[in-house]
């Protein structure tokens, strides 16, 4: 699934290419990836057809675009989520149609915006002006805090996770504490601050915390430095594959020997999700903190 550095690098990519933009129309070739409103397709293109995108932003793993008329007011949003396998890819409309595209959204110039789903989990709003994103799409209400932003601290994490019982590597998944984390840069997150993923929270140490605050930003900016991680599916708007697989301390490399001390790295089922760990950068911290 495409994680915060991905879904950043899409959206710096949307903004770049399709901003100021026009939608002159369109074609939903899977009816279920349109969440809402529940209108049929000629509806849901006449609400679109003639209007400009203005912006993109992101809230954790969610794209908000921001959507005018042709006065310049303000009327409404596109939302996407990626989910598992979903890609926007920005082609010439001649491009040959890959079966796994669900929507298409045609600019001038020949030009469109395809979202491209293998699985078919991802999903696209339509909110009228009236409403916000968050009355619509419910869990934007309960995302917890930006990791690049300014609320992001250690004193946060302390508050919020210094009490709790549950494993680390769990609570870095959990979008109500953080979003945008996912696997890959939970685990590369824990490895750079030295904690094992089983650590429970409680037992995490001041330093701990300091050390996984920084590791969090120091991480996430790598990958989008390194425009993404590719390890299926992942492209960028013009379908490049992402670096960061190539330099992971530890996603991806179990068995191969870590980057630090040569231990092999291991790989052990948290939750149901895969975590990558050296046993010897990381040791387990199990006496609770006073």
């Amino acid at each position: 699934m495409p994680e915060l550095p991905e879904v950043e690098i899409v959206c710096r990519g949307l903004n770049q290419l399709t901003c100021n933009r026009t939608i002159t129309g369109g074609s939903i070739l899977l009816k279920s990836t349109i969440s809402y409103p529940p209108l049929s397709q000629e509806l849901f293109w006449d609400s679109l057809t003639g209007v400009h995108i203005v912006s993109w932003t992101r809230r954790g793993k969610y794209l908000i675009g921001c959507l005018s008329n042709k006065k310049g007011d303000h009327c409404g949003f596109l939302a996407i989520h990626l989910r598992m396998t979903g890609q926007l890819l920005f082609v010439e409309q001649d491009e040959p149609i890959s079966k796994h595209t669900r929507v298409r959204f045609f600019f001038g110039e020949s030009q469109e915006l395809r979202f491209v789903d293998i699985r078919t989990f991802g999903k696209i709003w339509l909110i009228p002006a009236v409403m916000q994103p968050e009355t619509v799409i419910f869990s934007l209400k309960n995302l917890g805090v930006e990791p690049l932003s300014v609320k992001f601290t250690t004193d946060y994490l302390i508050d919020r996770l210094d009490k709790s019982n549950s494993k680390i590597k769990n609570i870095l998944l959990d979008q109500k504490v953080i979003a945008g984390i996912g696997n890959i840069y939970a685990d590369e997150s824990l490895f750079e601050s030295r904690i094992h993923p089983k650590s429970p929270a409680s037992c995490l140490t001041i330093e701990n915390w300091q050390d996984l605050q920084k590791a969090i930003v120091k991480v996430l900016k790598k990958g989008i430095e390194q425009g993404g991680t590719t390890i299926r599916d992942f492209r960028t708007v013009t379908g490049i594959n992402g670096n960061y697989g190539g330099v992971a301390w530890v996603y991806g490399r179990t068995g191969k020997p870590c980057r630090i001390c040569d231990t092999p790295i291991e790989k052990i089922t948290l939750g149901g999700r895969s975590s990558h760990f050296c046993p010897r950068c990381q040791p387990i911290s199990i006496q609770p903190n006073p």
